[in-house]
């Protein structure tokens, strides 16, 4: 099968699943690119380094400017991921976090006490993906006064074709048609919101601005200060950065493009093999992009319409297999986007370093352990933050404490104390007791193969501990 004739299988097969005619426009442009062999790669020497952003804390507004900007935002998540790191099937975030409580629950009140405390509408919308969207809405339906009239609580997330490596022609995958598709990435919420309609109905109720950030990062939380920065900054876009530790090398980070000085962003996908000694070097990179957004929403529809809905954002190729559990399976591209990069599609757009209690993603059960643990409080604006000076390092044996599942299994009474923690690393089968606390650095080792318990009561002072 030719190209040409493997681009109009995807579109048909679009067509027929009913995907919006934005969607499809959007993913032939992309077909386009990757038929002409773009791999999306960013390269160290057209770049220079981004390293004196605005502060937050430098940021001197009114009360009434922050309240009066919070008034005209809308708090949006992107709700699609499934969790399937951690041996999930649902949307990650309804696994709970804090008193029962999920992500979700706690979004929830998040948004109720800055309403309570600002006298802002603050809508909140979900970017829902097709497998996330009946479970997601149900564990909403209890927080009764959440939706506001005459806006939804969700939109929908499109999808796209796998494409075979070898022919770009849709992938088939009989054993479970579902696997023939995937997101087309997070850069899709643009196409999304245009589509859906969510976007003309939040400019018709008057809403101006967003804050756009996932939904298992529980630090995001509406900001009356950042919304009046916003306003005040005529910026058209703009990324929440925080400094760069060893911790972060991985994350993406801005940049600022040498041949016209526009901020760009580039991910893990975007860089060379051979330079990710840059990418990953916190003193040259020295801020890391958190996924926390900002749009102005008037000009954004206006570069939505403008460019018929496809923005333009750099590919990002990702070589796969049709289905991730067999790696015996057809390799496949999965053509993404990604939300931050459209910093670079907005000539005006900007930056802002925000303290690190604004980025809490939750992706292993690394970070699951410590936002559970006594090492974070549950403040009165909602949000988790640090109760201690630093958080404790955590490094779970991902071969017991991988899947939720198991790390529940391990942890049957609950989490460790962690507040006297440094750090806690455990390697083999552990299984803890009840009110067993951390104190300093404490390494369990596995000796002898077998599972090992923590008993009730027990206090986990410095040192090697062998099972």
């Amino acid at each position: 099968m030719s190209d040409a004739a493997g681009l109009t299988a995807a579109q048909t097969k679009m067509k027929e699943a009913g995907v919006s005619q934005a969607a499809i426009d959007v993913f032939t442009h992309y077909y386009g690119e990757l038929e002409a062999g773009a791999t999306g790669l960013i390269l160290e020497d057209t770049i220079e380094p981004l390293l004196d952003p605005a502060k937050l804390d430098d940021v001197d507004i009114s009360e009434e400017a922050a309240n009066e900007a919070l008034a005209k935002t809308a708090i949006i998540k992107l709700n699609g991921g499934l969790g399937t790191s951690m041996g999930m099937d649902r949307a990650k975030s309804l696994l709970p976090v804090r008193d029962g409580k999920s992500f979700l629950d706690l979004i929830a009140e998040q948004i109720t006490k800055a309403r309570g405390a600002s006298g802002a509408r603050l809508p909140l919308l979900l970017m829902n993906s097709f497998r996330t969207t009946e479970d997601s809405l149900a564990e909403l339906a209890s927080h009764e006064d959440l939706a506001l009239e005459g806006l939804p609580l969700d939109f929908l997330q499109n999808k796209e074709p796998k494409l075979l490596v070898d022919g770009l022609t849709p992938a088939e995958w009989p054993q479970d048609p579902e696997l023939e598709w995937c997101p087309p990435g997070h850069g899709d919420i643009y196409t999304a919101i245009l589509a859906s309609g969510a976007l003309d109905a939040l400019l018709d109720a008057g809403f101006r601005y967003a804050c756009v950030s996932n939904s298992d990062n529980l630090g995001a939380v509406p900001s009356a200060k950042l919304a009046g920065w916003f306003a005040a900054s005529g910026a058209p876009y703009a990324a929440e950065l925080c400094p760069r530790t060893a911790m972060d090398r991985k994350g993406g980070h801005l940049a600022i493009r040498k041949s016209d000085g526009q901020l760009i962003l580039r991910d893990t996908a975007q860089t060379a093999e051979d330079e990710m000694h840059f990418f990953t070097d916190e003193f040259h990179h020295p801020f890391f992009h958190t996924n926390n957004l900002w749009w102005d929403l008037e000009k954004l529809k206006a570069a939505l319409t403008e460019r018929g809905a496809v923005l333009g954002l750099p590919l990002i190729r990702n070589k796969k297999t049709v289905d991730p559990t067999d790696k015996e399976s057809p390799e496949v591209f999965q053509i993404e986007t990604a939300m931050g990069a459209a910093i670079e599609v907005f000539e005006g757009a900007t930056a802002i370093v925000v303290g690190r209690d604004r980025f809490l993603p939750v992706k292993t059960t690394n970070e699951l352990l410590l936002l559970r643990s006594d090492a974070y409080t549950l403040d009165e604006d909602g949000a988790l933050r640090l109760a201690v000076r630093k958080a404790p390092m955590i490094d779970l044996d991902s071969d017991y404490y991988k899947t939720v599942e198991d790390f529940d299994r391990h942890f049957p009474y609950g989490v460790p104390s962690l507040k006297e923690a440094s750090s806690l690393t455990i390697y083999g089968d552990w299984t803890f007791g009840k009110n067993v606390t951390v104190v300093g650095t404490v390494v369990l080792e596995d000796d002898n193969g077998e599972p090992n318990f923590v008993n009730d009561n027990t206090v986990l002072e410095g040192g090697i501990i062998e099972g």
